[in-house]
């Protein structure tokens, strides 16, 4: 199954770094192979919501790390979304909208922006029950992100991204490629 949505990733995303094309789900949880995590905490009225910040090992020596930079704000960027054929698999809707309520709940209580690295540490990793969405930063400068950008389209691709589409889970890649939010079965 997993297969089928690498190729369709690499087919969509004519720009992706070979390490982003790697972040696909491997275990439960995880989003890709020797998968190392940085900080984890939980978030959410209810702190039930997984975070992680996440960091692939193996891909490491190929991705080109810069000097830290002041991070781009990319709030309200417009993304193409697809989804991973064929059906079966997806995550239970319910599971990923509280994830989106999580996110909107730390945009008012925290703040509305959170900020993504580059090279190996460029993903940010949210997991309650059956839902798995990340945020991945294809960028080489640091990069801002609203969590309610990121809530809404949770709240699109999982109940659009399900078997009665032919699909178990799909991915927003940002028009200009710089990143990607994914969500499917953890």
């Amino acid at each position: 199954m997993w297969p089928v949505v690498l190729i369709s990733a690499v087919l969509f995303l004519s720009k992706v770094s070979l390490a982003s094309v790697a972040i696909i789900p491997r275990a439960v949880g995880e989003v890709c192979e020797g998968q190392v995590t940085v900080s984890e905490t939980y978030i959410g009225q209810d702190k039930n919501v997984r975070v992680q910040t996440a960091t692939c090992p193996k891909f490491g020596s190929k991705v080109k790390t810069l000097e830290a930079r002041q991070a781009v704000d990319v709030c309200g960027n417009q993304c193409n979304t697809s989804c991973f054929t064929p059906s079966g698999g997806g995550p239970v809707p319910n599971d990923c909208h509280i994830i989106a309520d999580a996110l909107r709940f730390d945009s008012q209580n925290i703040g509305a922006l959170f900020t993504v690295g580059t090279g190996t540490n460029n993903t940010v990793v949210l997991q309650f029950a059956s839902c798995l969405s990340f945020f991945v930063n294809q960028d080489t400068v640091p990069i801002e992100y609203c969590r309610t950008d990121w809530a809404s389209l949770i709240d699109f691709i999982a109940p659009n991204c399900q078997s009665t589409q032919n699909a178990h889970g799909g991915l927003c890649v940002a028009t200009n490629q710089q990143w990607f939010a994914q969500v499917n079965h953890s």
